[in-house]
């Protein structure tokens, strides 16, 4: 009577392995390494790749704005609930299928001591698990790409800056530099977005706003590190303060907190500028270092991340109402 409580034993082990397996992967940092925020009309299309971020970036998975939504309220208190994704559920329903397919006869049949049919036995589970991870992986990897729209290859970058400024404080109507060449300023509506070359500007960015850029990101990482919530609202947008504000406050029921030192911007470049309506949105690939980790409240012991500094790559996304300042608006890992 001993085998069939441990095969059980077993199974509910390995059913919570599963479940529990997506949030071994967060991380410290802001974003927790998922998408997260609003682009404007531009939410669901995919920025374009450039030097620094040659990856396509992860799509954004949590967002107040809705599908042909131009401009979400920024002025919100907090973020509702999650919009949509397009393509969404079809990914959902993909990746729910195959694991509640296999998951749901699998472990009810093991559960019920009758194993998993010509599989039977626990070799057979473990065996099962890993084809249900790898099925699962794959699916993941054929949505999102099915979700990247295909980009023309990337200017050249240079300078020494470790944000590329190259041609950007010649002026929006100079004939050369980034500007050379360009479409219109991008306009308001819910047309459906088009992809554009990397370093495309439709705002004019200087040299000052690059600044302003490097200085979010050291004061928004620092912030996030220190639980300083009233930095982060001044910093970012109302959306994503209010995310910031819900995952420390997962943290801190769970007994966590998060430190983050030290924080250096390494390289970065322009993937895209554009103007709807009165608001500006300037969408920045960053590859910046930093000692970022979460340590046990009371014991003060790592429970993720190191004392070392460790690199990341993400593409922010920066939001400018009409003469207001530079604020957060979206993250992106890379």
């Amino acid at each position: 009577m001993a085998r069939p409580a441990f095969r059980r034993s077993l199974a509910l082990a390995a059913t919570a392995l599963v479940l529990a397996w997506p949030i071994g992967e967060a991380a410290a940092k802001p974003g927790k390494g998922f998408g997260m925020g609003s682009r404007g009309s531009q939410t669901f299309s995919a920025p374009p790749a450039t030097n620094t971020a040659p990856r396509p970036a992860a799509p954004v998975e949590r967002s107040m704005t809705q599908p042909g939504q131009t401009n979400p309220g920024v002025n919100q208190a907090r973020p509702g609930q999650q919009a949509a994704q397009p393509g969404g559920s079809f990914g959902r329903g993909l990746l729910g299928g195959i694991a509640g397919g296999l998951l749901g006869a699998g472990l009810f049949g093991l559960l019920m001591g009758s194993g998993f049919g010509g599989m039977a036995g626990v070799l057979g589970f473990l065996v099962q698990i890993a084809l249900i991870g790898g099925l699962v992986w794959l699916a993941l990897r054929l949505f999102r790409r099915r979700q990247q729209p295909a980009y023309a290859g990337m200017p050249g970058q240079g300078g020494p800056s470790p944000l590329n400024r190259a041609g950007l404080d010649s002026g929006a109507n100079s004939g050369s530099g980034l500007n050379a060449g360009r479409a219109p300023l991008f306009g308001g509506g819910a047309a459906a977005p088009s992809p554009r070359k990397a370093g495309f500007d439709g705002v004019g960015l200087t040299g000052a706003d690059f600044n302003m850029f490097e200085k979010l990101l050291g004061d928004i990482e620092i912030a996030y590190g220190r639980g300083d919530l009233a930095t982060l609202r001044q910093a970012a947008t109302a959306e994503m303060a209010g995310y910031f504000a819900e995952d420390l406050a997962a943290d801190a029921e769970a007994g966590r907190v998060n430190r983050i030192d030290d924080v250096k911007l390494l390289q970065g470049d322009l993937a895209e500028a554009w103007r709807e309506g009165t608001t500006d949105y300037a969408t920045v690939a960053m590859r910046f270092s930093m000692i970022d980790r979460t340590l046990d409240k009371a014991t003060g012991r790592l429970l993720e991340g190191s004392e070392e500094p460790s690199e990341t790559t993400e593409v922010w996304t920066f939001r400018r109402d009409a003469g207001g300042a530079w604020k957060l608006s979206a993250i992106q890992p890379a």
